[in-house]
């Protein structure tokens, strides 16, 4: 109570006094201390320096540090002033600082309890002091483990938490199906880290393909990739060739029946000639036509790593032939190329031949189902003659025929590299088979290990120089339609048909046809009498065609023809073949409708 009377009457008078406890067991001792509001404003707009790191520097220089006036006791340190006044005994003074920790206000500054606008001042006469100093308090670290890394906490750490590094894409994937909106797919999730993953047929589309290609650009385990039957189009072609710019790990892929059109043509262009890892690229079946060929035919010329290359079952034309044709001659890579299925004729098919003949590195060539006809069959003989590296070629219906293959026989005859060679289903027919053997067999250094001549029919003379073929060549193999049926023999034409037709023919009665048999007038003839008449006639007939004339008018078997023999047997053969016409034509007659 005597505390707060003072408090009240200092604080009438205009001056903030306030008495501070002394935390000490000794004795109660407390000392009054006044403070001007110039004091106080000095004391609280005191800013402790910053180093230059950021933090608040808890130790002064020498030359730093606030003066005053008169020495101020170290904080929380007690000793003596002078002599004790008398009455009082003894008395010790405590620094403001050491007795802050016994203030329930101490964390905050003055300034908080009394607020920005109350009276503060203090008489003149006090003391002066200088500024309060925040003295660093000493850790504790008997307790901390210095080989836990975790037990130390610094303002240098970096607060933000770093995720573990994905090889394999599945965080990418995931992130990659939220943002496109697209639900993950399962099967992806499951062998993303198989070497050869197969997702076609999975209708992915355009952006469940975005989202897998931000996970493969990461994935280091893919090798083989499938994406065929997706329909990609043109979205998903671009998202493709965007991962196989960073990816380094695919080698073969294959992306056919994906509609890509014009415009990924030329993506995949500028991938296939920056990427040098793949070696195996399938393109067929996505809508690429002769404009397109001008990008393709810079792949083919510009890659130094591609081995294999498909671009079947697409629209390439006759322009498509011209364009290609001079990139494959200048092609240094490429082993193997199927540009079998499309349209590629006459002066395209001549381009593609003449490349052909001038590639010193590939080793098999697909042409089949393009219909090059004879001017492509006559440049390719001429190629077969001047390229001495191609291996297997394949023009299988390409409308070559006999005379063609006659023509590309020629340069079969001269080569010595090619293994095999594919001619079937040509309208070539058994001649132009015959053609080919013939031309093997002009060849001591021929190759060749198996001939294709599927669905074309052969007949024995084939069949008999292929044997001398395999005489030469004990290895070869070869497959045809199989042998063509024999010929059905003509049905014989009856001797009577042959008599009767001479009878009309001459517009003779059958009385004066028999008088020419007849030279003695008895009306009847001897078998030599017969024959002779025959030959006299000229009637040309087979002995055996006499002898079933003779055996079929003589019907009392006596060794003679007469008359009345020859009426009955030309009457009833006439009627026999009148009934033979009215079964047939009773048998063509359509059957009436019943209900």
């Amino acid at each position: 109570m005597e505390q707060e009377s003072s408090e009240k009457e200092n604080t009438n008078t205009g001056k903030a006094v306030k008495r501070w406890p002394i935390e000490s067991q000794e004795e109660p001792i407390s000392v009054i201390r006044e403070e001007t509001e110039e004091e106080l404003k000095a004391a609280t707009d005191q800013v402790r320096p910053v180093t230059s790191k950021g933090r608040l520097q808890t130790h002064f220089p020498q030359q730093s540090r606030p003066s005053s006036s008169k020495k101020l006791p170290r904080p929380g340190s007690t000793r003596s002033t002078g002599s004790s006044r008398p009455g009082t005994g003894s008395r010790k003074t405590v620094s403001r600082a050491s007795s802050r920790k016994s203030r329930p206000e101490s964390s905050g500054s003055r300034l908080e309890r009394f607020g920005p606008g109350s009276d503060h001042s203090e008489s003149d006469d006090e003391i002066p002091h200088k500024p309060r100093e925040h003295l660093p308090e000493i850790a504790d670290f008997t307790t901390v483990d210095i080989n836990d890394e975790k037990a130390f906490d610094t303002d240098l750490e970096d607060k933000e938490t770093t995720t573990a590094y994905d090889p394999t894409g599945r965080t990418a994937y995931i992130e990659g199906c939220k943002k496109v909106g697209v639900v993950p797919a399962s099967y992806f999730l499951r062998h993303m880290n198989d070497p050869h993953l197969s997702m076609k047929h999975h209708g992915l589309g355009s952006q469940g393909m975005r989202a897998i290609a931000m996970s493969l650009v990461s994935n280091t385990s893919v090798l083989t990739l499938d994406l065929s039957d997706n329909w990609l189009g043109h979205p998903g072609g671009h998202a493709v060739c965007e991962m196989l710019r960073d990816n380094c790990f695919i080698t073969h892929l294959d992306l056919s029946d994906n509609k890509f059109g014009l415009q990924t043509a030329e993506s995949l262009s500028q991938t296939l000639q920056q990427n040098s890892t793949l070696t195996h690229v399938t393109l067929s079946g996505n809508d690429f036509d002769d404009k397109a060929a001008v990008h393709f035919s810079d792949a083919i010329m510009n890659t130094t790593k591609l081995e294999y290359l498909n671009l079947s079952h697409n629209l390439f034309g006759e322009n498509a032939g011209i364009i290609l044709g001079p990139a494959i001659a200048d092609n240094s890579s490429l082993k193997e190329l199927d540009l079998s299925w499309n349209s590629i004729r006459r002066k395209g098919a001549v381009a593609i031949a003449q490349g052909v003949k001038n590639n010193v590195y590939m080793k098999k060539i697909n042409l089949a189902w393009n219909g090059f006809g004879l001017e492509g069959s006559i440049a390719f003989g001429d190629a077969l003659k001047g390229n001495q590296v191609l291996e297997e070629l394949d023009l299988t219906n390409n409308r070559i025929t006999s005379e063609g293959a006659v023509l590309i026989g020629k340069g079969v005859s001269v080569n010595e590299t090619l293994t095999t060679i594919r001619l079937g289903r040509n309208p070539m027919q058994t001649a132009g088979c015959y053609g080919i053997c013939a031309a093997i067999l002009r060849n001591p250094n021929c190759a060749l290990k198996e001939l294709d001549f599927k669905d074309i029919l052969v007949n024995k003379d084939f069949d008999d120089i292929f044997k001398q073929v395999q005489e030469q060549v004990p290895d070869i193999k070869m497959r045809h339609g199989g042998m063509e049926p024999p010929k059905k023999p003509r049905a014989r034409i009856h001797p009577m048909v042959k008599l009767t037709n001479y009878i009309e023919k001459n517009n003779l009665r059958l009385v004066d046809f028999f008088n020419k048999f007849d030279k003695d007038g008895s009306m009847s003839v001897t078998y030599e009498e017969f024959q002779q008449g025959i030959e006299d006639t000229g009637i040309k007939l087979t002995q055996e065609e006499v002898q079933i004339l003779l055996s079929e008018l003589d019907s009392d078997g006596d060794g003679e023809i007469n008359f009345s023999e020859m009426v009955s047997g030309h009457t009833g053969f006439q009627e026999s073949q009148q009934e033979n016409i009215n079964v047939i034509l009773t048998a063509t007659q359509p059957r009436p409708v019943t209900t």
